[in-house]
C-alpha cells in the first residue's frame, strides 16, 4: 500500500497487485447524512444519483453505455459518514474509468429536467423502504438510540424536504462539502505508478475547491422506545446499545463479541431462537461504528403471537453473557472465523479498494494484515467482559415496526444494568 498526494493536496491511496487483471478506483468523500441538517436531510443521497445524470460531455445513457460497453461497473452508495463513487475495470481500461468518473465528478450538469426525474426515483425509492419494514426499523432503531442526532438521519432523506431541493440547493452543498480536504482517491489492482499518477494528474490536480468545511458532535446514547404502526405479517424490533468507534482499541473485542451473539448461524441467537425452536427466519446482531461512537443491534423478525417469547429468548441470551461471558470455544471460533473473512476478503479488488479509502478517509492510516490479525489473535476475555460491561451500563433503546407493541412496551429497558459480571 502507497500513499501519494497530487499536486493540489489531493490524497491518493494505492494498493499495487500486478497477479490481477482488474482494477478498483473510487472517490471517497467525508459527507453524508450525519453532515445534513433537518433542512437538508437526503441532499448527500440526491447529489450521488445526481452526478450520473450527465455532463457537457455524455448523458446518463452514454455513461452507462461507456461502462457496459467495456465491460465493468460503475456505482456510487451513501452512508452516514461518506459517499463513494467507484468503477472496476479491466487494467487496460483504467483510463476510460478515470475519465469518465472524473468527468462525472466535476462536470455534472445538474439539469433542472434530470433532476425532476431523478427526485421522483429517489420518492420512489424512499417509498419502497418505507414498505419494507425489517429495513425500515434499523433507522428507527437509530433514533430510538441517538434521538435527534444528525448520526440519526435517514440517508434517503425525507419526502419534503427533497422536493423542495434545487440544482443550486445541491450545487452550493457540494461547494461546501466537495472540498479537497475532504476528499480521497483509493485505486487497488493491476496499476504503474507512473502512469496512475499522471493520469490522476490530469484529471484531479486542477481541483481547488477549499469549502467552508462543518463541524460535527459527537452523540449521546440516550436509549428510548418507538414504534412504528404498520399492517406486516411479522413484527421487526431492534434491541440497540452502546457500541465502539472506528478507532477504539476494543473495536475487536466487540466484533468477536458480536459474532457469538448473533454473527453467524452458529451464535448463540441464530441456534436458540431459530433452530431450537422455530420462531423466525431471520434473527441476528450487528456492530456499526462510526467516527466518534458505535452502535451494538439485535434484530428479530416473527410473529405476532411468538413477539414476547422471542423478545424474552432474546434478553435471556443477553443476561446470561452478561452473567458467564463467552467460552473459551466461543472466542476462538471467533476469531478464526474473523480472520478468515478479513482475509478471503482480500481477494477482491473492490474490497481492498474500499478498505484503503475508508481508512485513510475515516483514521488517517491503514493497518498491514498481520497488525489486523494480531489485534484480533490480542482479545482476551477480560476484552470481552469490557465490552459487554460498556454496552449494558445504560438502558438499551427498542425499536418496532409492527401491527402491535404489547409485546415490545413491556420489555424492561434496564433489566440488564446491574446483570454484567
Amino acid at each position: 500500500m502507497n500513499n501519494y498526494t497530487l499536486s493540489n493536496g489531493l490524497r491518493v491511496v494505492v494498493e499495487y497487485i500486478p497477479t490481477f487483471r482488474s482494477v478498483a478506483f473510487g472517490i471517497w468523500v467525508k459527507t453524508g447524512s450525519r453532515n445534513e441538517t433537518p433542512d437538508n436531510n437526503g441532499i448527500s443521497h440526491f447529489i450521488e444519483h445526481m452526478l450520473f445524470k450527465g455532463t457537457a460531455r455524455r448523458s446518463a445513457k452514454d455513461i452507462a453505455d461507456l461502462f457496459d460497453g467495456i465491460g465493468g461497473n460503475v456505482n456510487a452508495f451513501t452512508a452516514k459518514e461518506y459517499t463513494c463513487y467507484f468503477a472496476k475495470v479491466l487494467d487496460q481500461h483504467l483510463p476510460i474509468a478515470v475519465d469518465a468518473l472524473s468527468d462525472m465528478f466535476f462536470e455534472s450538469q445538474m439539469d433542472e429536467t434530470e433532476l425532476s426525474k431523478e427526485k421522483n426515483v429517489i420518492l420512489e425509492e424512499i417509498s419502497m423502504y418505507e414498505d419494507t419494514p425489517d429495513d425500515k426499523v434499523h433507522d428507527e432503531a437509530s433514533r430510538a438510540s441517538f434521538g435527534d442526532h444528525p448520526l440519526a438521519y435517514s440517508i434517503l432523506g425525507l419526502k419534503e424536504r427533497l422536493e423542495a431541493m434545487n440544482g443550486d440547493t445541491l450545487r452550493g452543498y457540494m461547494a461546501d462539502h466537495y472540498r479537497i480536504d475532504n476528499i480521497v482517491i483509493s485505486v487497488a489492482g493491476n496499476v504503474e505508478e507512473g502512469p496512475l499518477l499522471e493520469l490522476l494528474e490530469k484529471h484531479f490536480g486542477h481541483f481547488t475547491n477549499k469549502g467552508t468545511g462543518t463541524t460535527v458532535s459527537a452523540p449521546e446514547f440516550n436509549g428510548q422506545y418507538l414504534f412504528h404502526k404498520k399492517k406486516t405479517e411479522q413484527n421487526h424490533i431492534c434491541l440497540s446499545f452502546p457500541g465502539c468507534s472506528i478507532a477504539d482499541p476494543q473495536l475487536y473485542a466487540m466484533i468477536l463479541l458480536n459474532n457469538a451473539l448473533g454473527g453467524g448461524m452458529s451464535s448463540r441467537l441464530f441456534q436458540e431462537i431459530r433452530e431450537k425452536r422455530g420462531l423466525a427466519y431471520s434473527v441476528y446482531s450487528y456492530h456499526t461504528s462510526y467516527a466518534d461512537s458505535g452502535l451494538f443491534t439485535v434484530y428479530a423478525g416473527t410473529a405476532p403471537k411468538q413477539t414476547k417469547e422471542v423478545m424474552d429468548l432474546t434478553l435471556e441470551q443477553l443476561h446470561d453473557l452478561a452473567a458467564k461471558g463467552l467460552s473459551d470455544e466461543e472466542l476462538h471460533r471467533g476469531k478464526e472465523q474473523l480472520k478468515g473473512s478479513l482475509i478471503l476478503s482480500l481477494e477482491s479488488t473492490s474490497s481492498r479498494m474500499n478498505r484503503l479509502g475508508k481508512n485513510e478517509l475515516m483514521l488517517g492510516r491503514h493497518f498491514t494484515l498481520d497488525e489486523m490479525l494480531n489485534r484480533i489473535d490480542s482479545v482476551q476475555m477480560s476484552d470481552i467482559q469490557a465490552v459487554t460491561k460498556r454496552m449494558l451500563s445504560v438502558p438499551f433503546a427498542v425499536a418496532m415496526v409492527g401491527t402491535n407493541d404489547k409485546a415490545a412496551a413491556s420489555i424492561g429497558r434496564d433489566s440488564l444494568v446491574s446483570s454484567v459480571i
